[in-house]
């Protein structure tokens, strides 16, 4: 499976006291991605910060959604950073080949992201400006990962979305059926190897038999394709 480097630019000038953070920092440890904090920043050295984001496949922009907009340090870094002449100027392509993805987090629910909702405008019309830098830079630009009101969230919803972020952080894009598989069963090899023999007995069997299912739905997908090509014949 191919591994991503991802890199995850943080906004948040209370982070500390950010449980919806802090969750999610919990998250990327496991992951193994680069967090990168931008109001954690002694200074802003753009030269290593460029070098930084040319490094990773995947970057995340994660904030929390203040006023129809990132925080004002995120504003800060990108008007340090991103630079017209780093993100296209001279026909360059720094970041051409990279992957880019929000998190964003919101104490509205999503119902009222919506035109004739409350708040009367869509998350992704939010959004908009970090796309167009994103596709200014001919980047690939990935869903919006939304998390509406995580304080209200019990147990199980948090980690699904724990997973779910998980995902987003690493796994292979489309987010198809065959990605997410190979996403859990290589997750779920990496988890093994920190397990003794009397912490998970079956472990191998298990993961074999993942491995084996999704083998057989791929020969099934395989199947159903050449019937229906023998059918358009």
């Amino acid at each position: 499976m191919l591994i991503l480097k991802t890199l995850v630019v943080v906004s948040h000038p209370e982070i500390n006291n950010s449980q919806t953070q802090q969750f999610l920092l919990q998250g990327a440890k496991l992951q193994d991605v680069i967090w990168h904090h931008v109001e954690g920043l002694s200074e802003i050295d753009v030269d290593k910060e460029q070098k930084l984001l040319m490094s990773a496949d995947r970057i995340i922009f994660q904030f929390p959604l203040y006023w129809y907009a990132a925080p004002s340090g995120l504003k800060n870094w990108e008007d340090k950073v991103l630079t017209r002449n780093f993100i296209y100027g001279d026909d360059n392509e720094n970041l051409g080949d990279k992957e880019f993805g929000i998190v964003v987090s919101t104490g509205m629910p999503l119902k009222d992201f919506q035109r004739g909702g409350t708040e009367n405008i869509t998350i992704d019309e939010i959004m908009a400006p970090y796309h167009a830098i994103a596709d200014r830079a001919k980047m690939k630009i990935l869903p919006t990962f939304k998390i509406p009101q995580f304080q209200y969230m019990d147990e199980s919803k948090q980690m699904q979305l724990l997973i779910d972020y998980q995902r987003y952080l690493t796994q292979a894009y489309p987010d198809s059926l065959s990605n997410r598989q190979a996403w859990f069963e290589q997750e779920f090899a990496d988890r093994i190897k920190n397990f003794d023999d009397t912490d998970c007995t079956h472990c191998d069997a298990i993961l074999n038999t993942f491995a084996q299912r999704r083998e057989d739905i791929t020969q099934l997908k395989s199947t159903i394709n050449l019937i229906k090509q023998g059918e358009d014949e």
